[in-house]
């Protein structure tokens, strides 16, 4: 038994916390209860407990919040993908929207009364574009079992929250189109079959590492199998088998990842069936997609979340743009029909290099994207040399933007930026730097993962006087 200070009875949670969990207090201590919602009472143990904040588990639900609803999908609780697949879609939207404007009010002083609503995703199942599954000879046990010795311990699936060595075997995921859960189930058991080995994310054995597929809006799928060495039987077998079972595959790839981590950006891209490449489609134009390609995850409200930064930027057509983490230059190329010019900045080469051709792809001649890091590209000659521009618009990675790069913007000193962020506490620090120089005009939230506690947010900053 735990110390009896370790139960706590009869907790209220009135609030969501940014990593999903529920939100409770005694007293002075704030304890953030694991798959709990607001409106929920709960006895809880607490696991972990520090000066003024605990964290805890649900062990009884005293009295269901009304915004608790049954799970749609077996793996939830176990699986992290999804955190809040037990709470109604209104009341995600609700505090998705409430965590932004705490972040830009608390941490960047913004006044949030302008907010626009939240815009819902219009799909909250099947509407990613790219999964990766782990193949692993370590299975996550999700009962006690007298005959564990006995089960199946290969599996293919996604990690365990916290247990980089375990792999949750999934049957049914809810969060991609057909034909993803079939490729998976079907590539596990043609595997199990034919006895070809899991890998061991320990010992660092194993010919099957990892399964990626990647969907389009236009009906064309890019299948990746990730072999640990070269075994020329056991890759023949296994695409063979996908080619044969899976004619409808646009691109067939495989790659041989012999590092001990699963990044493919550095790794040797082998064609075995179809293109290299599957094509995206939005508003006419057409984005090529490679194996190591950035595109939003969510390609419909991908193409909202554009429309909303181009509406924000408000152009009349005259104006140089630019397009700051521009990644494949998507947003650079929707942009371009609208505008005068637009620059595109990345750091990843190989991005640049995809942007540079989805805009010969278009037809697009009014684009130029740089390689480099944003702090030291974003110089004085720079801007000189491709001219200052008119609109700003940065799309950060999750820590936001580095503190030279707002300097850098603060110097230029362009009419408009246009921030489009995943990550509003980020987004909010950078905001109260710029502040110096522009006021927000306009914030809209953009739901991209339903029943995740993730978030994107665009917000409109003019510069003052």
């Amino acid at each position: 038994m735990l110390p009896e200070e370790r139960q706590l009875s009869d907790i209220s949670i009135i609030d969501i916390a940014e990593e999903g969990k529920g939100v409770g207090r005694v007293g002075e201590l704030v304890v953030f209860v694991d798959k709990a919602i607001p409106g929920d009472v709960v006895d809880v143990t607490l696991v972990r407990k520090k000066k003024n904040f605990a964290e805890a588990k649900v062990t009884q639900l005293k009295d269901a919040s009304p915004y608790r609803v049954t799970p749609f999908c077996q793996h939830f609780g176990t699986c992290g993908g999804c955190k809040w697949q037990h709470m109604d879609y209104g009341a995600q939207l609700t505090y998705k929207q409430q965590s932004v404007a705490n972040a830009l009010s608390r941490l960047g002083g913004v006044d949030t009364s302008m907010m626009e609503t939240i815009l819902p995703a219009p799909q909250s199942q099947y509407y990613r574009n790219k999964l990766e599954y782990t193949f692993s000879n370590k299975r996550w046990l999700t009962h006690v079992d007298d005959e564990q010795a006995s089960l199946e311990m290969n599996a293919l699936g996604f990690h365990v929250p916290s247990r980089f060595d375990k792999i949750l075997d999934i049957e049914h995921c809810y969060l991609q189109q057909p034909p993803s859960n079939d490729i998976r189930n079907k590539l596990r058991a043609f595997a199990l079959a034919r006895g070809i080995s899991f890998y061991d994310l320990r010992q660092h054995e194993g010919a099957l590492r990892n399964l990626i597929i990647r969907t389009a809006s236009t009906g064309e799928l890019m299948v990746i199998v990730v072999f640990a060495y070269a075994d020329r039987d056991v890759i023949e077998q296994t695409m063979a088998f996908l080619r044969l079972e899976f004619p409808a595959v646009t691109s067939l790839l495989y790659i041989i990842n012999q590092k001990k981590n699963d990044t493919i950006f550095d790794q040797e891209i082998h064609v075995y069936a179809g293109r290299d490449h599957i094509f995206e489609e939005m508003e006419g134009l057409r984005f090529k997609i490679g194996a190591k390609s950035f595109y939003q995850t969510n390609s419909a409200q991908a193409y909202e979340l554009y429309k909303i930064t181009r509406d924000f930027a408000g152009f009349e057509g005259n104006e140089r743009v630019y397009d700051l983490y521009t990644g494949a230059g998507t947003i650079a190329n929707f942009v371009a029909r609208h505008v005068h010019e637009v620059v595109g900045v990345e750091y990843v080469p190989s991005a640049i290099e995809d942007a540079k051709i989805n805009s010969a792809i278009n037809g697009i001649q009014n684009t130029r994207f740089y390689a480099g890091d944003m702090k030291d590209v974003l110089t004085d000659q720079f801007v000189e040399t491709q001219g200052k521009p008119d609109v700003v618009i940065t799309d950060p990675p999750r820590a936001g933007m580095h503190p030279d790069v707002v300097m850098r913007l603060l110097a230029i000193e362009a009419a408009k930026i246009v921030y489009v962020s995943c990550n509003a506490a980020t987004q909010a620090r950078d905001l109260a730097l710029l502040r110096e120089k522009y006021e927000v005009s306009r914030i809209r939230p953009v739901d991209m993962f339903p029943h995740t506690q993730h978030v994107e947010n665009v917000a409109l900053l003019t510069l003052k006087g």
